[in-house]
């Protein structure tokens, strides 16, 4: 499972102290771009990624707060021919207790097309499934 810091900022408080929910999807997307550049091993060009996220859903465990030091952790689970499934966990990395569980899937699109399309076979080996 790929692990990056998350540096939690001021704009992401609600007026309950706490790390709003919408906000949370940013820190998400973060990991997911983070994983995504230490995957390709490169820096991505996101006007030409051919990947998108089509769907995303959270449950939150416990609050996040100012001054937790958090990581998000993020692994590809489920893969089928035009799209996989991740699965995000934003953590304690003082106390590894979960916050918030985030599952989503991802497609694979021809950008010139804008259709799904087959995930190449290179990217299904770096992803961690092989055939």
């Amino acid at each position: 499972m790929f692990s990056c810091p998350i540096q939690i900022r001021m704009s992401d408080l609600d007026p309950f102290d706490h790390v709003n929910n919408g906000a949370q999807c940013n820190l998400f997307d973060y990991g997911r771009s983070q994983y995504f550049e230490h995957l390709f091993n490169n820096k991505i060009d996101w006007m030409k990624f051919s990947y998108v996220l089509v769907h995303v859903e959270l449950d939150f465990k416990k609050p996040v707060k100012i001054h937790d030091q958090i990581v998000c952790e993020t692994e590809a689970y489920e893969i089928g021919h035009t799209s996989f499934k991740m699965r995000q966990y934003l953590k304690n990395a003082v106390t590894n207790d979960i916050l918030t569980v985030c599952h989503s899937v991802i497609v694979c699109i021809d950008r010139a097309k804008n259709l799904p399309m087959e995930i190449p076979e290179a990217d299904k080996f770096m992803l961690g499934f092989s055939f």
